[in-house]
Formats: C-alpha cells, sequence, structure tokens
C-alpha cells in the first residue's frame, strides 16, 4: 500500500513539473538529504519545481498526500536546518529544492528587491552592484551560494554592523492552516491578483509597475539595529535567533512556512573604504575600543571583526585553497566548486574507496594550495607572531576619519598593541582571509581525522555589556579540545567558537556543560544560524514555530521538537 502510495507521488511530481525535475534514487538524493555540515536523514523524493505556480502545485500535492515538506535552496546551513534528520519520522518526507526559482526583480530603481526562493546573494551582489547600491549580506555567505530567503528564514546575521540581522516584514508565502488547509498569503505590498494561479503568474512574469509602488508600514529591513547595538550596558545580546522582535512571517520562520519570494531594502555602496588592521595581547584593549566606538562614534564602521590566533592559524594553513580560489575567480566561481567537490568525491566513493581517501577532493585541494606562493601580506605575518588577538575594522566615507583619530588617540603602538592602516591589497587580503576562516574547523578534522574527535560548533551572542568574553570557559573544558578556533563580529558581540574535541571525549556531554555556562553568563545561542537540528528551541521560538506550522508538516524535528503530526 505504502509503495502504491509512494508512486501515487511520483507519478504527480512528474506530471507537474517533468521527469528530470523529479529525484527518488537514494544516490541522487543524497546530496539533498546531507547538509553541508551536519544532517542527514531520509527522503522519499525530492522536486526541483522550474517557477512559482509549479512550486504551489506540488504543496498541494503534497498536502493531500499527508506528506512531510522541507523546502530547501542552496543547503549551505551550518546547523542541518534544510535537510532531514534521521530516519523517525511519522510522514514520508518531500525535499522541494527551489534553487530554479532565482529571478531577482528591482523596485524603485533598485532602492528595494523582491527576491525569489532560490536567489543567491552573490546574483543579488551582482544585480545591484551597477546602480551603486548592495545587499543585505556581502561575501562570507555570498561566496558559498547561500540564498537571500534562506538568510531571511534562518535569522542569518552577518557582519555589517549598520544593517543587523536579515529581516523583511514583506514576504510571499504558503502555509499550512490549523484546518489542514493550504494558503497562499500575499504580503509583499504589492497587488498581485486574488487566486493563487492569477498572484504567482502576475509576479513570475513581472506583471506590475515595479516603480510605483504604494507605501506600506511594514519594514523591508531592521532600521532599529544600529540604535540596538549601541546600547552597551544591556545585559540582552544585540541579536539572536529566538529575539520576538525580529519573529514575523517568514523571517525566522526555518522552515516552518514555504517561502515563495521576499521584499527587502538594498544599501547605498560607500564611496570611500579604509580597512585597519589592530593586533594586542590584552583582549582588555579591544572591549575598551568597542565601546568607545560605539558609544562615540557617529558613523559606525561597516565591520569589526575579531579573529583570535587560533583561528588566523587555521585559515593560514587550511584555507589557503579557498582564499586563492576567491582572489583569482571571484565569489561565483566558489558554488561551482562546491559543485564538483561533491561530484569528485561520489564518483571516487563509487568507483574505489580503498584506493582513495575519504574526503579525496578536500584533502587534494589542500595539498595542492600548499605549492602556491604564500597568500598573506608580511605586516599580517609579522601581527600574527606579535599578538593573540586580532581585529579588523573596516570603515566607510565619515567613519574613517573617525576611526583614524579614535586609533591615534587610543590605540598607541607598544608591546601590548599597534596597528595598521592597510593598503588596498592588504585590506583585501585580511578580509578575505577572515571570510575564508569559517571552513578551518571542518578542514582540520578531515585532516586530522586519526588524532581528532566531533566536531562541536556554538555560534554564541554575548550579552552587550560583557567584558569578560575572552575567559568565559574555563581551561578544564578547554583542556579537551584537540583544537579551538575563535572569532566574532565583535562590536556585536556574536562569537563562532568552533571547537574539534580530542578523540574519546563525549562531545554531546561536553556542549551540555558549555551551555549551562553560557546560559549563567545570559549568553544566547545559536546568535544568527538558526536551531537548526543542533540547538532546542527557546520557548518563545518553538511557540512561534507552532503558531505559523500548527500541523507540524514543514521541516518537522528543527529545534528539537516533536517530528509527529500536530507535535504529538
Amino acid at each position: 500500500m505504502r509503495q502504491d502510495r509512494l508512486q501515487e507521488l511520483e507519478n504527480g511530481l512528474i506530471a507537474l513539473v517533468g521527469q528530470q525535475q523529479v529525484l527518488s534514487d537514494s544516490e541522487q538524493t543524497k546530496p539533498y538529504r546531507t547538509g553541508i555540515r551536519v544532517g542527514h536523514g531520509v527522503a522519499c523524493a525530492v522536486v526541483m519545481p522550474n517557477n512559482l505556480l509549479q512550486l504551489w502545485q506540488t504543496l498541494e500535492l503534497c498536502v493531500q498526500l499527508d506528506k512531510i515538506i522541507i523546502i530547501q535552496a542552496a543547503n549551505t546551513g551550518l546547523t542541518g536546518g534544510s535537510t532531514p534528520d534521521g530516519n523517525d519520522y511519522d510522514r514520508d518526507v518531500v525535499i522541494i529544492n527551489t534553487l530554479n526559482l532565482n529571478k531577482v526583480i528591482l523596485l524603485k530603481g533598485g532602492e528595494q528587491v523582491i527576491a525569489f526562493a532560490g536567489s543567491s546573494l552573490y546574483q543579488l551582489e551582482e544585480k545591484l552592484s551597477p546602480l551603486g547600491r548592495g545587499p543585505h549580506s556581502v561575501i562570507g555567505s555570498s561566496c558559498i551560494g547561500a540564498s537571500v530567503v534562506g538568510g531571511i528564514c534562518n535569522n542569518s546575521g552577518g557582519n555589517l554592523v549598520n544593517r543587523g540581522p536579515a529581516y523583511t516584514e514583506y514576504s510571499l508565502f504558503a502555509r499550512l492552516n490549523q484546518n489542514g488547509t493550504l494558503e497562499l498569503v500575499n504580503h509583499l505590498g504589492i497587488e498581485l491578483g486574488t487566486c493563487p494561479e492569477e498572484i504567482l503568474n502576475t509576479l513570475q512574469q513581472t506583471d506590475f509597475n515595479t516603480e510605483e509602488l504604494a507605501d506600506c508600514e511594514r519594514l523591508a529591513s531592521d532600521h532599529e539595529y544600529q540604535k540596538r547595538v549601541r546600547e552597551i550596558t544591556s545585559p540582552i545580546p544585540a541579536r539572536f535567533n529566538a529575539d520576538q522582535r525580529r519573529l514575523r512571517e517568514a523571517s525566522g520562520c526555518a522552515g516552518k512556512l514555504a517561502v515563495f519570494a521576499v521584499r527587502l531594502d538594498s544599501f547605498p555602496k560607500p564611496k570611500q573604504e579604509k580597512v585597519f588592521y589592530l593586533g594586542t595581547n590584552n583582549p582588555k584593549h579591544l572591549t575598551e575600543l568597542r565601546k568607545q566606538i560605539l558609544k562615540d562614534f557617529k558613523h559606525l564602521p561597516d565591520m569589526g571583526e575579531y579573529l583570535h590566533r587560533s583561528y588566523f592559524d587555521g585559515a593560514d594553513r587550511y584555507c589557503k585553497d579557498a582564499f586563492l580560489a576567491i582572489k583569482y575567480f571571484g565569489t561565483g566561481f566558489i558554488p561551482k566548486l562546491f559543485g564538483i567537490k561533491r561530484n569528485v568525491d561520489r564518483v571516487v566513493a563509487q568507483w574505489s574507496s580503498s584506493l582513495f581517501p575519504d574526503h579525496f577532493s578536500d584533502r587534494s585541494l589542500h595539498c595542492i594550495s600548499q605549492l602556491a606562493p604564500d597568500h598573506l601580506p608580511s605586516k599580517m605575518r609579522s601581527f600574527r607572531n606579535q599578538y593573540e588577538h586580532h581585529m579588523i575594522i573596516l570603515a566607510s566615507d565619515q567613519s574613517i576619519q573617525e576611526t583614524q583619530d579614535l586609533l591615534k588617540k587610543s590605540w598607541k603602538t607598544n608591546d601590548e598593541r599597534s596597528y595598521f592602516e592597510c593598503s588596498e591589497s592588504e585590506g583585501k587580503a585580511a578580509l578575505l582571509h577572515r571570510y575564508v576562516a569559517g571552513n578551518a574547523p571542518a578542514r582540520y578534522q578531515i585532516l586530522n581525522k586519526e588524532d581528532s574527535g566531533e566536531l562541536l560548533p556554538l555560534d554564541v551572542a554575548l550579552p552587550r555589556n560583557c567584558e569578560t568574553w575572552h575567559d568565559i570557559l574555563p581551561e578544564d573544558i578547554l583542556s579537551q579540545m584537540a583544537e579551538s578556533f575563535q572569532m566574532a563580529h565583535f562590536l556585536c558581540m556574536v562569537f563562532h567558537w568552533d571547537f574539534v574535541v580530542k578523540k574519546g571525549v563525549d562531545a554531546t556531554k561536553l556542549k551540555k556543560q558549555i551551555l549551562d555556562l553560557l546560559d549563567q553568563s545570559g549568553a544566547k545561542y545559536p546568535a544568527e544560524h538558526n536551531v537548526g537540528h543542533l540547538y532546542k528551541a527557546e520557548t518563545d521560538l518553538s511557540n512561534f514555530y507552532k503558531k505559523i506550522d500548527p500541523t507540524n508538516s514543514f521541516n518537522p524535528g528543527i529545534g528539537k521538537m516533536s517530528k509527529s503530526k500536530n507535535y504529538q
């Protein structure tokens, strides 16, 4: 009987989107069922709609046949939230991949945009750049092909201090109500029609005036964030996943809604930029500098990124290939590189696993990159040897002079600290080194598999008034790590602590100890990557999920919640 129902599903999907857009073979579906870092589970089918109407019709069929629906775009999330988790679901799982739905529509000359479900941050950057404007997030998420909608749904934060977390109150989405009825909700602030077919076709064809749009009171970005991040005495973190202020419909929904499109603000690109590279052996100097910037600056810098020597070394040793790829081929090449890597590893695994080691592509790229000349400027090398704590400040326009004045006044060079103003090439290298660093823990684990245990990534928002960020974790915990990597969006007090535990250490038990300490410090987690399947959703967040998805049909199990229908 179940096999008949599965065949009915497959036949129905093929009739809607075509044979080539439906995958049911387990080997073919594996890349979609497996997360980039964590997460793996079962799915009876993967379907890739070609337009918005096909997405709606696919949802209708899945609802009719009582299937679990997981909406997925680029699958670049770090917490496994866009893949199934295990095989203990009470219904069959269908993954709907939206990468074919990648249209970007410019509104009001580019002041705003509509991004379809599968459009990437890189596409958005490319679309806006000729207009002298940019999106919410820049290189980092964009360089691995992350989607615009994924950022909105997953509370992505990013490193641009002035712009806050990804957020909008304008969206077009489908939800399943308490009665099990699928509804299409148009909150884009644009009149597109009345029935789903009309709404979706009108949007798909851009059959509306993109310049003359009625004013609405909804927000298309987080207008309050600059004020919020400046509140340096607050015991509440600046941004975190469960913040009720920024949970609204598509924003923060984590796949509990099927989001077709979002409407977002864009931002003017600066006329001038300057990168400042700081080093110190006393983290209290960075704490004081942060307070001065947030308290006294009229114009905040664009970025204030912290990098511990551990992450400097990790990026240097294990991410040189990514650095060189982006430097010479651009960010647009990285999604292609990821695709090549996946295909190579798949072919190698099928051909002869005895002849080639696991993660063959990663090992090969690492080895090849070591043959290239040194990729980092000599000044950065010197600072690495001299200082344990590093900070990269990107200032633009009016904030350049403010940054120069502050550093000249309060960051005088001595044995404990120093800084330099980067040339254009040094600035690009510093920022790129910081951005590729995020892959260092995973690469370390791959290359040191025999001596290391599990990867333990933590995405932590510390209170804005926290001054002890550098010693929250005691030595008895740190001693259980084979390697530790620490970096942060420092002005926002959002920290990424990535650990590789020693062989034989119980990572689950250790993580609980760490989270208990964080709870005592007033920290929130996760900060900007969504709960996925790694974190337990706080009460406010789980209540939000239940409200927007009362039958638990979309992405069940995230936040350690029930995978069963109606959360039973």
